[in-house]
């Protein structure tokens, strides 16, 4: 059990009605950072433009070949393997949209006071490693084992609890191929960089990132259920302080759409021109594939399909979408909602959680068309 220096218990701060950020909340988002989304054209996030979350510090490895990953516990083989142990086994590059599970937190009113996202908290990566089955088979996980438990080198304390960052998976998903869970040390074809988890890291295809466990260095097999703080405390659907909740898993439909034109410094309300204009985004779910991208130009009055990119071989990617839009001059309000192969569709509001998680109703872009005078 992990040493406590204050009450776990604690529910997470709410912030106070009609409060602004505050210097806490601030701090976080100076040391986090989100995909500008300009950078939603392209297909494959560069990594300094990819969403960034680091919940203690980021650790200061000097050399991989220092690193050691041991995979333990319920397991007939325990292994000890150092960078260059883990590049003899077969590699896997897979191409995956990963999403903060507070991504939208901060327009939740209360607003859950913690890393104060809007909308940036996302990224795309091809990401390169060991595909996280082949090691539990070479170490022999044995019958009746529960859950993988996954421990990153980042250490902290967190609502009283000083922690090394642990996150379980299920055995049957963290031993099977669909999805493809790898132990990663390449992202873009690169090392990792730091913030993204070098050496190692843990990459969960169609699950939000606080699976993705960074600065990987143990992996521990066990014959019960995982109840650290960042499974049973953290990461759970909440609306009152003494619920359990249900865990946070897997990604929720959304459309994201490329801001058009140009924008006002301070409001970044976007400004366009009279005539076509073509607006584009990105649409992912980690549920099912996304089937359909709507788009609104009048407040969500009314809804029109958008040309979705053909296909890609990349189901836990992210999937191109546009629409042609003839602007006229005036005042406007634009969305785009996605829906996926379950038939979810994006919400118009959010039923709210204390955590400010999986937030994933609709994104209005306010637009001002110019006269053709201006």
């Amino acid at each position: 059990m992990s040493p406590r220096i204050g009450d776990a218990s604690r529910p997470a701060r709410l912030a106070d009605p009609g409060s602004g950020i505050g210097e806490d909340e601030l701090a976080l988002a100076a040391r986090n950072h989100g995909l500008p989304l300009e950078a939603l054209r392209y297909d494959v996030t560069p990594p300094g433009l990819h969403y960034v979350l680091t919940h203690y510090d980021i650790p200061y490895v000097a050399d991989d070949a220092d690193w050691t990953l041991t995979v333990r516990g319920a397991v007939r083989r325990p292994l000890a393997l150092g960078a260059d142990d883990l590049r003899t086994y077969p590699t896997a590059t897979v191409r995956v949209t990963m999403e903060c599970a507070g991504n939208g937190r901060a327009r939740l009113d209360p607003r859950p006071v913690s890393q104060p996202w809007l909308l940036e908290a996302v990224g795309t990566a091809d990401w390169t490693g060991v595909p996280l089955r082949i090691l539990l088979e070479e170490a022999g996980v044995e019958a009746g084992a529960v859950d993988v438990v996954f421990t990153g080198a980042d250490h902290g304390a967190e609502r009283g609890v000083e922690q090394d960052y642990q996150r379980a998976l299920p055995v049957g998903v963290a031993s099977g191929d669909e999805p493809e869970v790898l132990v990663a040390y390449e992202m873009n074809g690169a090392p990792l960089p730091p913030q993204h988890g070098y050496p190692l890291r843990l990459v969960v295809p169609g699950w939000y990132g606080m699976a993705h466990v960074k600065w990987l260095s143990d992996i521990h097999v066990a014959p019960e259920r995982f109840t650290g703080f960042q499974q049973d405390v953290a990461y759970r659907f909440r609306r009152h302080p003494d619920e359990l909740g249900e865990p946070v898993t897997r990604i929720a439909p959304r459309a994201l759409m490329i801001p058009p034109g140009f924008p006002d410094f301070m409001s970044r309300e976007r400004v366009v021109r009279p005539g076509p204009v073509v607006l584009e985004g990105r649409a992912w779910s980690g549920r099912a594939p996304i089937t359909s991208v709507e788009v609104s130009t009048d407040g969500g009055r009314t809804w029109n399909g958008a040309v979705l990119r053909d296909e890609l071989p990349h189901p836990w990617a992210w999937r191109a979408w546009r629409f042609e839009w003839t602007a006229e001059p005036g005042r406007h309000l634009l969305s785009a909602r996605a829906t996926d192969a379950e038939g979810t569709t994006q919400p118009s509001s959010q039923p709210w959680n204390r955590g400010g998680f999986a937030n994933n109703m609709i994104q209005t872009v306010p637009v001002v068309c110019l006269s053709p005078t201006e």
